[in-house]
């Protein structure tokens, strides 16, 4: 179960050093492997209401019940064995959709922004909770998840997956790797240039 607090300020110094860096592919596997395990569960709480899983978890109805899940973002839509859609789940779950493929080559980012709109919005909704999931629940949707904490919540990439980490395994595809380390780098170089905007603001303003 994932701690009802803010994730960022449990990060150890170390990891916040890092914070400023852009990691390597190399780096971040790396990272990665170092929680790699055989075993994962079906879905876990990687932050406050919000769940990443499997297939299983998301065509489970009574699951989804017990759990509370009131939105679902699939990261496989339309693809084999992906039930997902507004009739399946009917008028008590939000859903939306995106058809992607677990394949380095396959460009994620281009739903890196609406994937985050989506969370961020059934999080802010009260009462609600959101799965998110794929077909095993460790590279597409987790790879959704990270970027929804980095634009939201303005962690780096390496912040990211150890808040993850923490609760579940996960191992994005080396594409979709590479893909979050430009968007790491594009949101550290937007929060530079706005931190120097409001400093000339401050020099003009005395």
């Amino acid at each position: 179960m994932a701690k009802k607090t803010e994730k960022s300020s449990s990060l150890s110094e170390a990891e916040d050093s890092q914070a400023h860096l852009c990691p390597t592919a190399a780096q971040l596997q790396s990272l990665l492997d170092s929680r790699r395990t055989s075993f994962s569960h079906h879905v876990d709480e990687v932050w406050p209401n919000l769940f990443l899983g499997d297939l299983n978890t998301a065509n489970n109805k009574y699951e989804l019940w017990k759990l509370g899940i009131t939105h679902v973002l699939n990261a496989a839509h339309g693809r084999r064995y992906s039930e997902g859609n507004p009739d399946f789940y009917g008028t008590s779950i939000t859903y939306h959709g995106v058809p992607a493929n677990d394949l380095p080559e396959f460009d994620m980012s281009k739903y890196f922004y609406s994937g985050s709109a989506f969370i961020h919005k059934a999080l802010t909704t009260p009462g609600a909770r959101i799965l998110v999931h794929c077909v095993v629940g460790i590279s597409r949707s987790a790879t959704l998840v990270l970027a929804y904490l980095m634009i939201h919540h303005q962690l780096s990439l390496v912040q990211a997956i150890c808040t993850v980490q923490e609760n579940r395994w996960i191992s994005p595809n080396t594409g979709f790797l590479r893909q979050l380390i430009e968007l790491d780098e594009e949101l550290h170089q937007a929060r530079q240039n706005q931190t120097k905007l409001e400093a000339n603001q401050r020099k003009e303003e005395v």
